[in-house]
């Protein structure tokens, strides 16, 4: 099992994820012209992406 590496990437899915919900691009998602509703779709697909990640970074790291 490789934890130092493990840990490098739960670090970078944090920093993702500080990334996604910072309020720069809650703007930008709000503001959107494409639709009203933007912003709750983006949260939902942003919220949706992380837990993937996490749930893919957990299970690979069983398989090493």
């Amino acid at each position: 099992m490789n934890t130092p590496r493990l840990k490098e990437r739960l670090v970078a899915l944090i920093v993702l994820a500080a990334l996604l919900f910072s309020p720069p691009l809650l703007l930008i998602a709000d503001r959107s012209p494409l639709a009203p509703g933007w912003l709750v779709a983006y949260l939902f697909l942003a919220w949706g992406a992380v837990i993937a990640l996490m749930a893919w970074l957990m299970e690979h790291r069983h398989e090493e």
